[in-house]
């Protein structure tokens, strides 16, 4: 099994648990991005996550914007990139962008 399956698993188990989750998935980067499109972090209603999408240099931005997702039910499409001041705030100082896109599972 894939790590990004292992992932989805983790989201459909913590739906059918009554878990409020949100999942981001990187959809599109550019240079030297961290983690490969198609990458997945789930993040739980508590801040628990499991997975990557940057290995580790923006997931508390990604883990923050889910909280809200999760809140709103209203998906997010964000980007971090060395040229965006929130990327080096965060810690994306690896020269590429990435864009990942965080919904609500269920």
């Amino acid at each position: 099994m894939s790590d990004a399956t292992d992932i989805l698993a983790t989201a459909e188990r913590w739906a059918s648990e009554g878990r409020r989750a949100a999942l981001a998935t990187v959809v599109e980067t550019w240079g030297s991005a961290p983690r490969p499109v198609g990458s997945h972090l789930v993040i739980d209603e508590d801040g628990g996550f499991e997975g990557s999408v940057s290995g580790g240099c923006v997931e508390g931005a990604v883990i923050s914007e889910a909280l809200d997702v999760i809140a709103s039910g209203e998906p997010k499409m964000l980007e971090f990139g060395v040229a965006d001041e929130t990327a080096w705030r965060v810690g994306l100082s690896c020269g590429g962008r990435i864009r990942v896109y965080v919904e609500r599972v269920g």
